[in-house]
């Protein structure tokens, strides 16, 4: 997964650290119906960039479950999995996608 991988533009997310959502917007409903059905369960999350539209690092979320309402929006229960940065940046049906390079950290001794 580093090819047009979507991006949720909103907060910081870290390796490990659970990252609640409350989806309601429609370009974000499509995009994680979509990551749902795929069966990746994974999306990119950047904080905002005035200029770029999103920041050029972030987290990978992998979402572990979804909660569904009949009005369309949904709670997500995600944890950040991995850094990367960001080499192209693109949209996708009104959602920001971007192709990633993942950032290796150093192991400490």
């Amino acid at each position: 997964l580093n090819k047009n991988v979507p991006i949720f533009v909103c907060t910081m997310a870290y390796p490990t650290v659970p990252c609640p959502l409350h989806i309601f917007e429609p370009c974000y409903r499509l995009m994680i119906r979509r990551c749902m059905e795929t069966g990746t369960k994974q999306f990119g999350m950047c904080i905002s960039d005035p200029v770029k539209g999103f920041a050029d690092y972030g987290c990978i979320l992998e979402i572990r479950n979804v909660e569904f309402f009949a009005d369309g929006r949904s709670v997500i229960d995600s944890i950040g999995k991995r850094r990367f940065k960001v080499i192209q940046h693109s949209q996708r049906d009104g959602y920001n996608t971007a192709d990633i390079e993942y950032i290796e950290d150093q192991k400490v001794n």
